[in-house]
């Protein structure tokens, strides 16, 4: 597959309309703002959208990493700061508001004469095991929202399915910056798979996967796997220990072939550099929708292999296998799926010309949206 083909085969995209005047000034609250997803859905030239930035939560300092709940989604943030913005757009990072709280939310917003803007990323939270809270979230949002936004026409047929609302559907932005895109691949010997467990995040279903890439690439001539989790993960003091895990990998890695890594969180320059690595990513997903992961797997020029719950298939191209949270793990598809990444060698890449014709169309259709709803 070319990377100048559309990004949704079948799926037409309005171009939006040119304008000799100058565009209308739009701010816009998002929540969150300094994400790189929300960054790169703004155009690489100034087009008259202006992002607020992503409010510091008191007590937060100034050089914290740490996840905060977003200052902006406070009703009280809103009623102060109503005149500093023109529409309120929602991405992520509600996981902690209860229904009670987003609906109080959506009240303000009205109360101020704001259209709220949802782009669904998430019809699963990766993070909970139960989906009953996300599913609580959505049913307050969705309806609510003046304009709807999704990656996937799989995504979009859910959401019209379940509340009855159309969803404009846009392509994920590039996640890595467009030099690092135009980078040539180093040449590599190896056919290497790899499976990052980060921190073991409710969604991942890890040793079962593992097992399968471990008797797959002994089979294969030149072939090793690398698997890789955070230290967090090996500390019994951690809230995200998980000694059972540790000891199965361990196992697993005393066979030839087979490599665990334990490392800190990588930066993005650390986490670019281990991708490039790869040959083939794993996603060791049971439920989910949407991956950021498989964008900068794809900006890199690494395959990847994901489970068919979700839309990855329909997001990017990729390598598909069979892993549920009710059906669990489909060896046999997995095992198929790293043969085929095998055989045809270098994965579809991104380019820096499509990635940035692309930003452009992205960013061109949210203004178009904000314009509509604030019609």
């Amino acid at each position: 597959m070319a990377s100048a083909q559309p990004p949704h085969p079948g799926v037409d995209v309005a171009e939006p309309s040119s304008s000799a005047s100058s565009p209308r000034q739009i701010r816009v609250a998002s929540v969150p703002a300094g994400h790189v997803y929300v960054q790169h859905c703004s155009a690489s030239e100034p087009d008259g959208v202006r992002r607020l930035k992503d409010p510091r939560p008191n007590g937060a300092p100034s050089t914290s990493q740490r996840w905060w709940p977003p200052v902006m989604l406070e009703p009280e943030w809103i009623a102060a700061h109503h005149r500093d913005f023109d529409v309120f757009h929602l991405h992520f990072g509600f996981d902690a508001q209860s229904p009670a709280q987003l609906a109080a939310l959506v009240k303000t917003l009205r109360r101020h004469g704001k259209p709220l803007v949802y782009t669904v990323h998430d019809l699963r939270n990766p993070h909970q095991r139960d989906p009953s809270a996300h599913d609580a979230a959505l049913d307050v949002v969705v309806p609510a929202a003046d304009g709807l936004i999704t990656l996937t026409p799989g995504a979009a047929r859910t959401i019209s399915d379940r509340w009855g609302r159309t969803a404009t559907v846009l392509p994920h932005p590039h996640v890595i910056e467009l030099p690092r895109i135009a980078r040539p691949r180093p040449e590599r010997a190896h056919f290497r798979v790899g499976v990052h467990a980060k921190s073991v995040r409710p969604n991942m279903s890890v040793s079962p996967v593992v097992r399968v890439l471990a008797e797959t690439v002994a089979g294969l001539p030149e072939a090793e796997l690398q698997v890789n989790i955070h230290r967090d993960v090996t500390d019994p003091a951690s809230a995200n220990h998980a000694p059972q895990l540790v000891r199965e990998l361990r196992e697993l890695a005393d066979q030839d072939g087979v490599t665990l890594v334990v490392h800190d969180y990588f930066d993005d320059e650390q986490l670019w550099d281990y991708l490039t690595s790869l040959d083939l990513s794993v996603l060791p997903y049971v439920f989910g929708t949407h991956s950021g992961w498989l964008e900068a797997c794809h900006d890199l020029g690494t395959a990847v292999a994901a489970p068919d719950c979700g839309f990855y298939a329909q997001q990017r191209p990729c390598h598909t296998y069979g892993h549920t949270q009710d059906g669990g793990l489909d060896g046999e598809s997995l095992h198929k799926a790293v043969l085929a990444a095998f055989e045809e060698g270098r994965a579809p890449r991104a380019t820096p010309r499509h990635r940035t014709r692309e930003r452009s169309h992205i960013a061109a259709a949210h203004r178009a949206l904000y314009t509509e709803v604030l019609q």
